[in-house]
């Protein structure tokens, strides 16, 4: 592993992109902070507007979810008790977004030189656990204990609980639409949806609008046809709906907590970068992994060409890292592995060529 620690460069003070005695970048004096102070600040503008967009989440969850038990007991609507099993899941999992957002941007320390980036897939995680049990397992709940047990309402319980989901529907459709907002200023579809906390947001929006509609459903058949199986199966439904989603989003943040490899394109754009420097021969393997959400761990097996002397593969070393690192910002960490010999085995293995595996 070259460490690019020259005697040339010690005598001197760093340089912007300098390789540090790890073989990870040092900072760049030139970028908007380092990569311990963007992973410390929680100031830059797109997690403004992600903190912004969650606390709207959550004021609209608070309020609906007391409306929604009021109503629920009230009226006896095991659909309506549902949704507010629902929106408590929801403004639980606010506070977790709101955790992800300020911890995940802590400066690296000594504990985690990488940062605390993937903070923000740990809390992502937590919300997922958080709508499965209180909001699906509930609504499962009382979606079978209707279907046993019968459930009885006046024609006030009927009006009143529709009326709470009426404004409940208004309510999470407009957190919804500014959330889709959000995605659509930060470049909408997969790109705009890469922060975590955002993701989880739309998910449970949308999640929200639909349950409430399966609610409004339910209710109004029970009403019109008088048989209790109609709201009941609008529980069951929006428990389906519910762990459904919890599914995916937990499948998200673990796919990121253990260690997920860089997007394709930008795995293929460092290779291919790294393959234009005129030093470089090949390039043996490459390795990336997602350190959090704007921060890409980077380490590369490389085979630089015949005569170049230790003094010279280490000057070789720093430059290619910088150019690198100011051509691709995400690459927080690099580390260069110099080789003379054609790493077959590194060449096949998954991680270097690209391959997915696991469920």
């Amino acid at each position: 592993m070259v460490n690019g620690t020259s005697s040339k460069e010690k005598t001197q003070q760093r340089t912007p992109g300098a390789t540090d005695q790890d073989g990870g970048r040092a900072p760049r004096q030139h970028d908007t902070g380092d990569g311990a102070a963007r992973a410390g600040s929680g100031e830059n503008k797109s997690d403004r507007k992600t903190r912004i967009t969650v606390l709207v989440a959550l004021a609209a969850n608070l309020v609906i979810a007391v409306a929604k038990a009021v109503g629920g007991l009230l009226a006896g609507s095991p659909a309506l008790l549902s949704e507010a099993a629902h929106s408590v899941a929801d403004s639980l999992n606010e506070v977790f977004l709101l955790a992800a957002l300020r911890r995940s941007r802590r400066p690296a320390d000594a504990r985690h030189p990488f940062g605390y980036g993937k903070e923000r897939f740990f809390w992502s995680l937590l919300a997922a656990v958080g709508i499965f049990v209180m909001g699906g397992c509930f609504s499962f709940f009382q979606g079978a204990q209707a279907l046993t047990s019968g459930a009885e309402e006046k024609f006030s319980g009927y009006v009143a609980g529709l009326i709470v989901l009426g404004v409940a529907l208004l309510a999470e459709g407009g957190s919804l639409l500014r959330a889709l907002h959000q995605v659509r200023r930060q470049g909408g579809g997969l790109s705009g949806l890469r922060d975590p906390a955002l993701r989880t947001v739309v998910a449970e929006d949308g999640t929200a609008v639909l349950g409430v509609t399966l609610a409004i459903i339910g209710m109004a058949l029970h009403m019109v046809t008088g048989q209790v199986v109609w709201e009941a199966s609008a529980s069951l439904a929006i428990g389906v709906l519910l762990v459904y989603v919890a599914y995916r989003l937990g499948r998200d943040a673990r796919d990121q907590l253990i260690g997920e490899a860089a997007d394709p394109e930008l795995s293929d754009r460092i290779r291919e970068l790294l393959a234009q420097e005129p030093e470089i021969d090949s390039v043996e393997a490459l390795f990336t992994m997602k350190m959090g959400l704007d921060s890409t761990l980077v380490a590369a097996r490389i085979d630089l060409v015949p005569g170049l002397d230790s003094e010279r593969v280490e000057d070789v070393s720093v430059r290619i890292k910088q150019s690198l690192a100011e051509a691709v910002p995400e690459a927080e960490q690099i580390f260069l592995d110099v080789t003379d010999r054609m790493a077959d085995e590194a060449c096949e293995s998954p991680a270097a060529t690209g391959e997915r595996g696991g469920a």
